[in-house]
């Protein structure tokens, strides 16, 4: 049996083939990277948006309950009821909310703003509204308009 060595040429060819293999994987490593870097970014602005929105819907939802608490019991009588100022227990031990009541004379509703604010981010949530006092000793007198509301004609007068 004979062993043939192969040339000059065909090893001057092979040598030169793994050069260009080197560059391959190198150039593929580099896109890796960069894909992977990507994903790694990507994935982080996601976690910290999802954060700010798990912190915006808990503020709306006590907010929500302050107004609504408000307007159950009444702007005069929340003030003789509840703190109108404070910080929530466990598991909202990160918010505190300030409740503001302005009377603005007989027969007007009162302007109540809600705020809530979350200490970790430095970030307040605000609604204002106006409620109007619960009159006499019913405990759910009917609240309509004196006159009946014409929704078209004021949707034309804003449009």
């Amino acid at each position: 049996m004979v062993i043939r060595r192969p040339s000059k040429h065909a090893r001057h060819r092979a040598r030169h083939r793994g050069g260009f293999a080197l560059i391959d994987v190198i150039v593929g490593t580099i896109l890796l990277a960069i894909g992977l870097s990507g994903i790694l970014v990507l994935t982080s602005r996601a976690l910290v948006l999802q954060r700010k929105g798990e912190v915006e819907v808990t503020a709306a939802a006590l907010i929500d309950e302050l107004l609504s608490t408000v307007l159950a019991e009444g702007p005069t009588d929340f003030r003789k009821m509840y703190d109108t100022f404070g910080r929530y227990d466990d598991p909202f031990g990160d918010y505190d909310y300030i409740v503001d009541i302005d009377d603005r004379g007989l027969g007007v509703p009162f302007r109540v703003t809600a705020t809530v604010h979350h200490r970790p981010t430095d970030t307040e949530y605000t609604v204002q509204t106006l409620i109007a006092d619960r009159e006499g000793d019913e405990p759910n007198p009917p609240r309509q308009p004196t006159k009946p509301i014409d929704r078209e004609e004021r949707y034309d007068e804003m449009y």
